[in-house]
């Protein structure tokens, strides 16, 4: 393997690692982001509610940002952080291609993958009529016929939430478990429709969707879909850290400070890997937060070792 030195390694080149990329870069710190080039929104064509890049493709963002970041310095390799090791003043990154890299302190910006229902026709459609955020895509599909796959007892808050793009919203509530009727009646009070059986396959021509189908054989036509699959944070080279973590409604999480750093001095985690509900603009400051904390720690561990080098030998 070979050994390279690096003041930082971030793994992911999504928004948030690339802000993160950005901001070390203007620092003047030796900068390398490693990425996969499989970011989450990859499935969407255009990102929306980012303000200044609106309706802009998320490929289009991600080239401009490295191109930004590449202007001071910030070096790229296209290929999968597989493992995180701790040495005594920073960490040991090892790569899929056989790369052995050393760096001072580590940026974990992989994001998460979105485990979808096992229902028929879904995945296929992930991004384009199968939607998850009602702020990035519900104007898109505004005044439509609706339908909420809920997946947990989490997806009645986005029931409601979709009633805000459209009056006609079907919620199909297996994924709910009981639903009280005080839960019933509130969703109904709107003109909300639900549909107690399973959902089992997704109907329509190519992307487009026409309907469900449901368990018992019966039809219910929507032209797109809100789910939330489960979020599965990309941090499984992280483990040999140890780091402490968090159980949420959502998932389990590595834990974190307000800038992003872990319970590791020398290791930040930002973006969707810690935050599944942060979208484009969310992450994007995230990112350059933590770069900015991630200098300001290198900057006292360089004054640290000064003032060491200055102490008399005694």
């Amino acid at each position: 393997m070979q050994h390279i030195e690096w003041d930082v390694i971030i793994a992911g080149g999504g928004p948030a690692g690339l802000s993160a990329a950005l901001m070390l870069g203007r620092s003047r710190r030796r900068v390398l982001v490693i990425d996969s080039g499989s970011p989450r929104n990859r499935f969407a064509a255009h990102m929306h509610g980012v303000l200044g890049q609106e309706g802009v493709a998320p490929a289009e963002l991600a080239q401009r940002g490295r191109a930004e970041a590449a202007d001071y310095g910030v070096e790229f390799r296209d290929t999968v952080v597989e493992r995180v090791d701790r040495e005594p003043e920073g960490v040991l990154v090892t790569t899929a291609d056989g790369m052995a890299l050393h760096a001072r302190a580590l940026v974990a910006a992989t994001g998460l993958r979105d485990r979808l229902p096992e229902v028929a026709g879904l995945a296929e459609r992930w991004g384009s009529t199968v939607l998850h955020c009602p702020y990035c895509h519900g104007w898109e599909v505004r005044d439509q016929r609706l339908g909420v796959l809920t997946t947990s007892p989490v997806g009645l808050h986005q029931a409601e939430l979709i009633r805000q793009w459209s009056d006609r919203v079907v919620v199909f509530t297996a994924g709910l478990g009981e639903l009280g009727d005080e839960a019933q009646a509130r969703l109904r009070a709107r003109g909300v429709r639900l549909e107690s059986e399973p959902v089992e396959q997704i109907l329509g021509e190519g992307a487009a969707i026409s309907g469900v189908r449901l368990r018992g054989g019966r039809t219910v036509s929507v032209d797109a879909i809100f789910t939330a699959g489960a979020a599965v944070a990309r941090d499984r080279y992280l483990a040999h850290l140890c780091l402490d973590r968090t159980e949420t409604p959502f998932g389990s999480f590595v834990s974190t400070d307000a800038t992003g750093r872990t319970s590791d001095e020398r290791v930040w985690a930002v973006g969707n890997i810690v935050n599944p509900a942060a979208n484009v603009p969310m992450s994007i400051g995230a990112g350059a937060f933590a770069g900015g904390a991630v200098n300001g720690a290198l900057v006292a561990w360089d004054f640290d070792a000064a003032v060491r080098e200055q102490m008399p030998v005694r």
